[in-house]
């Protein structure tokens, strides 16, 4: 399949992409969908396994709600929290497969997947001029990279409409539910099915309602339903599309 990929481009060396794009990667796939449905495991595996640097786009809402919380700033007022954005130096970088972040020079990387930070991302991603800001460091990220493979809620919509492929994934909200105890129980916390599976309900219908950025598939994305998939499946599957996809240009 590696050589289906490379195909996209006539060439036969994997560091050899299309022209550049202004302000964008030579080769960009995004891959957008809810939470848990498993975006973030299938963009940092499909990324090693094309040699592209991936984005946790989520990892930025994140940063930012940490920093403000460890400001003490209210998380519903935007000027402080772009005051925030400004003042804090945050810092993101593509190492070991992952998207690895600083704030003021200590790594906080572990500290943003905490059930609080996690809790209270939903009000950074609510805030369209907040949003406006990270959209654009999430393109200069991207700038400078070969190939990228960047994941989140609205890649393919609002930051990278212009991408090369988009990928959707969704999965059924009890599965979905099943996944989040397990790696919520990984991190040594304990949660009932019926509470999670709330919580992410509640989550998909902010995502949805918002008005900036929304949860929904762009019109040209490829949807995969992963309810029935291990992610190895759900890796192969993608890569099997880029494969295809790009063969075709």
């Amino acid at each position: 399949m590696l050589d289906s990929y490379q195909s996209c481009n006539g060439l036969h060396r994997p560091n050899e992409l299309p022209v550049t794009k202004p302000n964008m990667a030579k080769f960009v796939i995004t891959i957008d969908g809810p939470a848990a449905s498993g975006k973030s495991t299938a963009a940092r595996l499909l990324a090693k396994k094309i040699d592209a640097d991936f984005l946790d786009t989520g990892a930025m809402y994140r940063a930012v709600t940490l920093a403000a919380m460890q400001a003490g700033q209210d998380l519903t007022d935007e000027k402080k929290l772009i005051g925030v954005l400004e003042k804090k130096q945050i810092r993101f970088s593509a190492e070991g497969g992952r998207t690895k972040v600083w704030i003021d020079g200590v790594d906080v990387t572990e500290q943003l997947r905490s059930p609080k930070v996690t809790a209270n991302a939903k009000y950074i991603a609510s805030l369209a001029k907040l949003r406006d800001r990270l959209v654009q460091m999430q393109r200069q990220f991207a700038a400078g990279a070969k190939r990228i493979v960047t994941e989140g809620r609205d890649q393919g919509t609002v930051a990278f409409p212009d991408a090369d492929i988009k990928f959707y994934l969704t999965a059924d909200v009890k599965e979905r539910a099943r996944r989040r105890q397990a790696e919520l129980k990984a991190q040594g916390s304990s949660n009932t099915l019926a509470r999670i599976q709330k919580a992410i309900e509640k989550r998909d219908k902010s995502d949805e309602d918002r008005t900036v950025g929304p949860l929904k598939p762009a019109p040209d994305a490829i949807i995969v339903d992963t309810t029935n998939m291990s992610i190895d499946e759900v890796v192969e599957k993608l890569f099997s599309c880029v494969g295809k996809k790009c063969s075709k240009k």
